[in-house]
């Protein structure tokens, strides 16, 4: 509630600073509006209305206009007119990952600050949750490539997404949509905005978004894969003049879907386990496209984003002042069988997380006639995340960890056999029967992280000559992080020390057994071990010979059996998939971040004449560390070493990362801008960089967050449109990236189906994902017919050349090729009719990989979404 009191009462500063005025000043004539398809596209990518030509920035724009015939839902389907742009949509609604230029991070993992920011009307969205929404009334998407800190501050260092909607008008329009698709998709937004009185406007617009699942759940007989969400947005608009205004936006929406599908990509050496266990139901790697999937639950998301701003204008004369003050909350409920497989290995992994954030910006800009102008401001960020999960075995993975145990040990040990000899020799035989792997066993995990931060920031321009601006930008960031645990092992088989005093006899017994096992099959030449049957035929034809052997053998057990590098059991770690977690902060570990960083600009534009703009930019971004809110949270090497002398350390505990460090980003960027009556072009050159990549990695159980020391691209982006005939506009974008790790000696890759995390050397390589050349290409024709109708056909097809989707594993690829259509058919009462479909041709393709959730040697996969069609009604008067 405070935070609602604090927007508020912001509202109420503003209006309290406001001159008397008149209630019946009328308000000043609406601004014409500006499309795409106009002359003059104007952005705010520098947060100043300027033109898309006069803007020395890599930005591409898509307007309301092409969003609506291009049947573009959200962001995801954004890409598809966009080749900069990727979006990656991961295991659950609330995961979508952006990535611009090939950098990007900040799915899957709460604690992890993306390095692509979204913003919606000037309001920072801190989490990919927050911005997936189908808005109503939009005017234009800005999509900013390149390091952004200058003006948007620490999670702006690979680019920025701007998403603009109208504001309300003091004259009464609306419009209503009506869209139904295959799959029985049911879509409808509907907006109105007016006037209340003479200075107050108002808009209210509604969506609704439904569908059944384009998968098929062959264990629970239903589709998966469904759409089901629904928001309302409300605006009001105070204009008492010309110089002052306030824009009140509030919102609400809400998502519960069954999210996402994966299929079996690599059937690897576990695969015959889950099969058998399975029935026969729960691994294909040859189908994975069939989009028929095995699960013993329902996968559920249930997602609330609501939040409110308030905006204030007010013109000085030769200064404007502009305050943005906001709340949101995002509350994320998810649940999912994450093996994937119709075995019942993974009873539960959920996830509950509560996000909460204050920002407040305030800026000052000038209007003067002089050589110079500036912009000053700053940013504050307030963010609160509690997030508590659980993960627990199924009913069947205690005998998929029998399993496993006798396959790691040649069938000599047995989950049973584990637990009797633990038990005796801890004095009760009885002690762990029935405990390992048992069902609902799991880790209970909670987190706390709380984000503090400010930014100081400005621009400057100077005009020395005529033609000729120069530009010089900073940002001072100060961001501090406080971070809690209490992650809660019940996993019993996790919690057994192999290397314990009391467990030396059953080393010992192993050991002997072991070599004498080696020996005697090296005696006979066998290349392997022998059996106990080779073993007693060879002591009765040689006793001598066996006798010196055996001696030999059982003096290496003695000597090694407390031996760490020696334990025979160490072929079991593996199995301890849920060890005792090291809780957060204790005496070693303060569980705090502290950064702060000078980002800046500098850039000169020269605008050769009305028609071009050339422009040269060095700039530098920043984004603070990210904290690893997951299982696979560890303290450092050295901090380890820390924890055990001092008697701290849990069982089993080793070492990792519990956050990773600030990312740092360069670019040298050179461009240039053209605008002619019938032509519109603009072409940048790059080469851009980060230190301190913050790599986030699925590792099969958790997530591995490291920083890779660097990683850079160079690329050139092209993007046109051109009427050669009033009725034809052609558009195209073209964008060329030759990425790589300059280095990551401590990297990870998915090698013959396992995840293995760092030390995989990935300097020198091409990171995967990112594919050497993306394009989209696209028509627009409009042929007027009688009565005053129109008839709109528009088609955009999406490109990516192949590409590894995957450190490690060089033979799997992804190619896009797809192919949008839409036919619209307007009437001059406003009426429009259009016919669409995405991915027309049905192309199919991975969107990501992961190794697969306790299953050593295999991957699973995250297919496309398969070809939707539909046709809309939508009216706007």
């Amino acid at each position: 509630m405070k935070k609602f009191e604090l927007l508020a009462a912001s509202a109420l500063a503003m209006l309290s600073a406001t001159p008397a005025l008149s209630q019946t000043t009328p308000p000043p004539a609406p601004a014409p509006q500006t499309t795409v398809d106009g002359d003059d596209i104007v952005v705010t990518a520098t947060k100043r209305e300027q033109t898309l030509l006069d803007t020395p920035v890599a930005v591409s724009v898509t307007s309301g206009a092409t969003i609506e015939q291009a049947q573009i839902r959200d962001l995801k389907d954004l890409q598809s007119v966009v080749p900069s742009l990727r979006v990656n949509q991961l295991q659950s609604s609330a995961n979508t990952n952006f990535i611009i230029r090939g950098f990007g991070n900040g799915a899957n993992n709460a604690g992890i600050e993306p390095s692509v920011g979204v913003f919606i009307d000037g309001v920072y969205r801190s989490r990919s949750a927050a911005q997936i929404s189908d808005l109503p009334n939009l005017k234009r998407i800005e999509v900013l490539r390149g390091p952004q800190s200058t003006l948007f501050g620490k999670n702006a260092s690979a680019g920025i997404i701007s998403i603009v909607t109208a504001e309300p008008a003091f004259k009464f329009a609306g419009n209503a949509e009506a869209t139904y698709g295959n799959y029985n998709a049911v879509v409808l937004k509907g907006a109105v905005t007016g006037p209340i009185s003479d200075t107050l406007a108002f808009s209210i617009g509604g969506n609704y978004n439904r569908r059944d699942g384009y998968a098929y759940d062959a264990l629970q007989k239903t589709n998966v894969n469904d759409r089901n969400r629904w928001g309302i947005r409300g605006q009001l608009l105070f204009q008492p003049n010309a110089d002052f205004k306030i824009r009140v936006i509030g919102d609400y929406d809400k998502i519960d879907e069954n999210c996402c599908v994966a299929g079996n990509l690599i059937n690897g050496a576990t695969g015959a386990i889950v099969q058998a266990l399975a029935g026969g139901n729960g691994l294909d790697p040859q189908n994975v496209f069939s989009y028929k999937v095995y699960n013993n639950f329902l996968s559920s998301n249930k997602i609330e984003n609501y939040g409110g701003s308030v905006q204030a204008d007010y013109n000085l004369g030769k200064f404007s002042l502009t305050s943005i003050t906001a709340y949101r909350e995002v509350k994320s409920a998810t649940n999912q069988d994450s093996d994937f497989t119709g075995a019942d290995l993974i009873g539960r992994n959920s996830a509950n997380v509560g996000i909460d954030t204050f920002t407040q910006e305030l800026r000052l800009a000038t209007d003067f006639e002089g050589p110079l102008n500036f912009l000053l401001g700053g940013f504050y960020f307030n963010e609160k995340i509690n997030q508590k999960n659980q993960i627990t075995f199924g009913s069947q993975f205690r005998p998929y960890g029998n399993a496993l145990i006798q396959g790691a040990t040649g069938g000599a040990l047995s989950v049973a056999t584990l637990e009797s000899t633990f038990g005796a020799l801890e004095g009760n035989p009885a002690k762990y029967t029935g405990t390992f792997f048992r069902t609902g066993d799991g880790l209970n995990e909670s987190y706390t992280l709380k984000d503090e931060s400010f930014s100081i920031f400005g621009t400057a321009d100077f005009k020395p000559v005529d033609r000729l601006t120069l530009t010089a930008g900073f940002n001072y960031t100060d961001d501090r992080k406080h971070f809690t645990t209490n992650v809660v092992s019940t996993d019993v088989f996790s919690s057994i020390n192999f290397d314990a005093p009391q467990y030396a006899p059953f080393r010992n017994q192993l050991l002997y057994q072991g070599g004498l096992a080696q020996l005697i099959g090296t005696q006979l030449g066998l290349g392997r071990s022998a059996t106990a049957a080779e073993i007693g035929a060879f002591a009765g034809a040689n006793p001598a010979a066996f006798n010196a052997i055996n001696a030999g053998a059982q003096a290496n057990a003695n000597a090694n059996q407390n031996n760490p590098a020696a334990n025979p059991l160490a072929a079991l770690r593996p199995l301890q998939f849920l060890p005792p977690f090291q809780n957060v902060p204790n005496a070693v570990e303060p569980g705090k971040t502290n950064d702060s960083n000078f980002s800046y600009t500098l850039r000169a534009a020269y605008k050769l004449d009305n028609h071009l703009n050339a422009y040269v930019t060095y700039a530098t971004g920043f984004k603070a560390s990210s904290v690893n809110l997951s299982r696979d949270s560890r303290p450092t090497a050295a901090d380890l070493v820390a924890l055990r002398t001092a008697g701290l350390a849990v069982v089993n505990l080793g070492s990792g990362s519990r956050f990773a460090g600030p990312e740092k980003s360069r670019v040298i960027e050179g461009g240039i801008k053209g605008q002619y009556r019938n032509f519109a072009f603009n072409m940048a050159v790059f080469q851009q960089q980060i230190t301190g990549f913050q790599s986030n990695v699925f590792t099969g159980t958790g997530f591995s967050l490291l920083n890779a020391p660097k990683q850079s691209t160079f690329g050139v982006e092209f993007d046109g449109s051109v009427t050669p005939v009033p009725r034809l506009t052609l558009n195209g974008a073209v964008t060329y990236l030759d990425p790589k790790y300059d280095s990551f000696p401590t990297g990870g890759a998915i090698v013959a189906g396992t995840y293995t995390v760092g030390p995989v050397n990935l300097s020198g390589t091409r990171p995967a994902g990112i594919p050497e050349f993306a394009a989209s290409m696209g028509a627009t024709y409009t042929q007027p017919l009688s009565h005053g109708m129109k008839l709109l056909l528009r088609g955009d097809f999406d490109y990516q050349t192949p590409v590894q989707i995957a450190e490690g594993v060089i033979t799997l690829e992804r190619e896009v090729k797809e192919l949008n259509l839409a036919a619209t058919l307007q009437f001059e009462n406003g009426l429009e009719v259009s016919a669409w479909g995405r991915n027309v041709t049905n192309n199919h393709y991975i969107t990501t990989i992961f190794s697969s959730v306790a299953q050593s040697g295999s991957v699973s996969a995250y297919p496309n979404q398969p070809v939707t069609y539909g046709g809309t009604i939508r009216f706007k008067f």
